[in-house]
C-alpha cells in the first residue's frame, strides 16, 4: 500500500508543469551554453587574440616546472623517467570566464524581455478602474428628502 502511494506521489510530482518546464529549461540551457561557447571560442576570441598579438587564449599558461625528458644510458636503459611540465593554465580560465559572462548577459537580456512582455500583457488585461457611480439626480434627492421628513414625523 505504501509503495503504490509513493509511486502515485512521485508521478504527480513529476508531471507537474513546473518540473517539466524546469527540465525543458535545463536541456535548452545546455544546448544554448554550447552555442555560446562556440561563438566565444570560434568567433569572438580569435579577433581579440589577433588584436593582442596573435595569442590563442586557451594556450596561455604559466610554466611552473619545465618538462624533463627521459634519460637513457649507453645500453638503452632508462636512468631517469620523463616528467611532464607543471603548468597553470590561466588561458582556459579566461576562455571559460568569457563564456560565462556572455551566457549570463544573454540570459539577463532574455529574462528582461520576458519581464517586459509579461508586464505589458498584465497592463492590457488589467480592467480599467470602474467609473464612479453617477451623482443622484434632482428627483432622487427630492425623494430622499421626502422619505427623511416622513421618518421624522413618525
Amino acid at each position: 500500500m505504501g509503495k503504490s502511494t509513493f509511486l502515485q506521489d512521485f508521478k504527480a510530482f513529476a508531471m507537474k508543469g513546473n518540473v517539466i518546464d524546469m527540465a525543458v529549461g535545463v536541456i535548452i540551457g545546455g544546448a544554448f551554453g554550447k552555442i555560446v561557447s562556440s561563438v566565444v571560442a570560434d568567433v569572438i576570441m580569435p579577433p581579440i587574440g589577433l588584436l593582442v598579438g596573435g595569442v590563442n587564449f586557451t594556450d596561455l599558461k604559466w610554466v611552473m616546472k619545465e618538462a624533463v625528458p627521459e634519460v637513457k644510458d649507453a645500453a638503452g636503459n632508462v636512468t631517469q623517467a620523463a616528467a611532464d611540465a607543471v603548468t597553470l593554465n590561466y588561458g582556459n580560465f579566461l576562455q571559460v570566464t568569457f563564456d560565462f559572462l556572455i551566457i549570463a548577459f544573454s540570459i539577463f537580456l532574455f529574462i528582461r524581455l520576458l519581464t517586459k512582455l509579461t508586464e505589458k500583457k498584465k497592463k492590457e488585461e488589467a480592467p480599467a478602474t470602474p467609473p464612479a457611480p453617477p451623482a443622484p439626480s434632482k428627483e432622487e434627492l427630492l425623494l430622499t428628502e421626502i422619505r427623511d421628513l416622513l421618518k421624522e414625523k413618525k
